[in-house]
């Protein structure tokens, strides 16, 4: 693969393009503190960030009732609605990488599974309200990732063939739904995998150890 061949790039957004993981685990310590239960520290908890709300209860207080675990869902929400973008970020490298591909006229988006009343916001606290070319949220189609549906609305919105787009993710869906999109995947390593996670098994074209090496396959001189 060489930096011509790609004419767009979407991004998954958790673990991804932001590091919304201090945001995410503060809404489930909240909720979870209010219930009496334990709170968790950021560095225990990063890992099943990408995962969704429910799979974070789940991983904090796994032998809850699922009634109980439930309960904090919707409770995290409630607290992650109120702080959603307070501490969140784009990671190290890639604000300079957004310049790199405004420079080169390369189109570029976010396609995530977070619903849009968490995203939307979060986007325009990151001050990317603008500069995406797409913003496809979890409830954009009537599928989410790893379906091809969210995916190719993508491309069709950044008016770039599937085949031409770079999708970077830090999650096995996320590679799997750019492989069925017939897209360049790519695996963000600096994102919020976990120990027991298998990133060479998954349907992959590239890796990526941390933001810097992405911004400098896009550095023209890097070919």
């Amino acid at each position: 693969m060489h930096m011509h061949d790609i004419k767009g790039v979407l991004f998954d957004l958790d673990g991804t393009l932001a590091d919304t993981a201090p945001d995410l685990v503060q809404a489930l310590n909240l909720s979870l503190d209010d219930a009496g239960f334990k709170v968790q520290t950021l560095e225990t908890m990063r890992h099943a960030a990408s995962h969704g709300s429910l799979y974070l209860v789940k991983t904090a207080i796994p032998q809850a009732d699922e009634h109980v675990q439930l309960d904090i869902q919707q409770a995290l929400l409630r607290h992650y609605a109120r702080i959603n973008g307070d501490h969140s970020r784009l990671f190290d490298d890639l604000p300079e990488l957004l310049t790199l591909l405004d420079s080169q006229a390369i189109p570029y988006g976010v396609v995530t599974n977070k619903p849009a009343r968490f995203a939307r916001p979060l986007i325009q606290k990151l001050g990317l309200t603008d500069k995406l070319k797409t913003m496809i949220s979890g409830d954009s189609t009537c599928h989410a990732k790893p379906h091809t549906a969210p995916m190719l609305l993508a491309a069709q919105q950044i008016a770039i063939a599937p085949q031409s787009i770079l999708y970077l993710g830090d999650a096995e869906r996320d590679l799997v739904a750019a492989r069925n999109a017939s897209m360049i995947g790519g695996i963000a390593l600096w994102g919020y995998l976990s120990p027991s996670d298998t990133p060479n098994t998954w349907p992959a074209t590239c890796q990526f150890e941390h933001g810097a090496a992405l911004k400098h396959f896009f550095t023209p001189s890097s070919f």
